[in-house]
């Protein structure tokens, strides 16, 4: 079958150890099923692993990709989640110490197969098309989870989006609009404010601008680039939550503000089953769709991986076999 895979890994040149080739089609162990991909999408944890970060070099060739939607043996459209945790464990996935998220232990869902737990799958929703589903497991997920989990919010609330552009950036600013939320972003780039406005948000802001306002919550993916301003934008006793660091780890704590101002920060990491059933009914009901930037062949996944990581993206990538 075709697949895109790491085959070796390198911090400096991550996508030399991408390799688009054919691959052994999966085995089903008792308990799992195979899933014929019809679309699936790039997150940063794909480039992550290519830099040796979160998959051990032990577990290589590994096919990539956490996010797929496609089609059982037995005909069922389905959405994979993509959080394989311990079949024992009956509380909150994300919390699972022994929790894993396909393409670290097992292979990924940039291929033309998939083997997942039987209970990793769930309906697609006929009203969702399957790059539409695709995008939803890790990215949307993620940024679901921050918002109706994690922060607080309520409808009327204000909320910060750090870094229009990304999946999880772009998934809450639709999101939180859709739940009736004030909405604020910020980015460098002019082009992706203006896009971000017509996404759903209220207004956008050069990065680092001083807001109108101060927020209930900010959603921080960004990490050491906006930290300070996000810690800066919080009313006193207002939420960051932060799933990711994606310009670095190492911001300021900024202690004297967090106490004195009796700020929350949350960490918040993908999603439960649950909430991904919860997400897939909210798209129902409200009529979101994920923002997909582009489409390519999986045969392309290469030129994928050089806009992915070029940086110049709005939304999600899909690859299609």
């Amino acid at each position: 079958m075709l697949a895109a895979a790491c085959v070796s890994q390198s911090a400096d040149d991550p996508l030399s150890g991408l390799q688009v080739g054919e691959r052994p089609e999966p085995e089903v162990p008792a308990g799992w099923a195979r899933v014929h991909v019809k679309a699936a999408s790039l997150n940063h944890h794909d480039l992550w692993s290519l830099k040796g970060v979160g998959l051990a070099p032990d577990k290589l060739p590994m096919v990539l990709g956490c996010d797929a939607a496609g089609v059982t043996d037995d005909g069922r459209e389905v959405v994979v989640h993509a959080l394989v945790g311990d079949p024992a464990w009956r509380e909150d996935e994300t919390l699972d110490p022994k929790r894993t998220i396909l393409s670290e232990l097992h292979q990924g869902a940039l291929a033309e197969q998939l083997v997942v737990p039987e209970r990793n799958l769930l309906p697609k929703p006929p009203s969702l098309s399957f790059e539409q589903a695709a995008c939803l497991p890790t990215a949307w997920l993620t940024a679901y989870r921050m918002l109706f989990t994690q922060s607080g919010l309520k409808p009327g609330d204000r909320v910060l989006v750090q870094g229009a552009g990304g999946g999880v950036a772009t998934a809450a600013i639709v999101l939180a609009r859709a739940a009736g939320m004030v909405v604020f972003t910020t980015s460098r780039d002019e082009a992706k404010r203006a896009k971000a406005v017509q996404l759903g948000a209220h207004e956008a802001f050069e990065t680092g601008a001083r807001l109108p306002t101060r927020v209930d919550a900010v959603i921080e993916t960004v990490g050491k680039a906006t930290w300070a301003h996000s810690m800066r934008s919080l009313r006193p006793g207002g939420t960051l939550v932060v799933s990711g660091a994606t310009s670095g780890p190492d911001p300021s704590a900024d202690l004297n503000r967090l106490f004195f101002l009796q700020l929350r920060v949350v960490g918040s990491t993908m999603g439960t089953r649950t909430e991904l059933e919860q997400l897939l009914r909210f798209c129902e009901a409200t009529g979101v769709r994920p923002l997909v930037d582009e489409v390519f062949p999986l045969a392309d996944a290469a030129q994928a991986f050089q806009r992915l990581a070029s940086g110049d993206v709005f939304g999600k990538l899909v690859l299609t076999p």
